[in-house]
């Protein structure tokens, strides 16, 4: 199983996105972009931190479960 791969995936993508919402911000000013991005692009960067670590988390112990059973 090849998480690295997968987390450098989805930390590029996030990263796109965030590109591409910080250009939409330059258009769309007002109450509702707020909400958006206060509900869903912020809640989502949240969430895919919390994700890389534990993607970091299970890689190790792939590691050690790979290297106990050697």
């Amino acid at each position: 199983m090849k998480l690295g791969g997968n987390k450098s995936r989805l930390v590029g993508l996030t990263r796109e996105l965030s590109l591409a919402w910080t250009e939409t911000k330059n258009h769309w000013r007002d109450a509702k972009s707020e909400e958006f991005e206060r509900l869903y692009i912020a809640e989502l960067s949240a969430n895919v931190n919390r994700a890389v670590m534990v993607l970091d988390q299970l890689e190790e112990l792939l590691k050690k479960a790979r290297s106990d059973c050697e």
